[in-house]
């Protein structure tokens, strides 16, 4: 770190702490040249990858374009505000995890059907059938056969009807 007064580039550390929850270090430093002190910020920076759509151009992630898609297929579903967030969550986690700079649009597609399935299973039905461009009622069917053999009720945590 160079010293912002003399723009030496040895300092030390003479005291770090947490701050902001944990998320963030404070350091407390001393240019070994000049004497001054400074205070800098440490936090993690997380990065998501961009994406490369289908026709092969790339844009940057839109989290707010992954939620307004969710959304869409949980519209009027029991499901919580709190584990759709949970859901999102557990997406960009697993888009940084990656490590990769680039990733398909594919992939962004296929842990939004991962997390929907879980939540509900006619939500999962609603954006599969959009983003795999289910062409009949025989695909539909398809699906609908195959979430059932797989055992996923979906019932969005809402729990057995009285």
């Amino acid at each position: 770190m160079h010293c912002p007064f003399c723009q030496a580039e040895d300092t030390k550390v003479i005291d770090s702490r947490l701050v902001a929850d944990g998320d963030q270090i404070r350091r407390r430093r001393e240019c070994t040249s000049c004497g001054e002190r400074f205070t800098t910020f440490e936090t993690a920076e997380l990065v998501i990858p961009r994406v490369i759509k289908s026709d092969g151009t790339r844009q940057p992630f839109d989290e707010g374009k992954l939620r307004h898609g969710m959304l869409h297929a949980l519209q009027k579903r029991p499901v919580s505000l709190d584990r759709i967030d949970a859901a999102l969550l557990h997406i960009l986690h697993r888009l940084r995890a990656t490590g990769e700079r680039e990733v398909k649009s594919r992939l962004i597609g296929e842990l939004v059907m991962e997390e929907l399935k879980k939540l509900d299973s006619v939500a999962y039905v609603r954006f599969a059938s959009v983003y795999r461009d289910f062409q009949d009622i025989d695909a539909f069917r398809a699906e609908i056969d195959s979430l059932g053999a797989r055992g996923h009720g979906g019932d969005g945590g809402a729990g057995p009807a009285a």
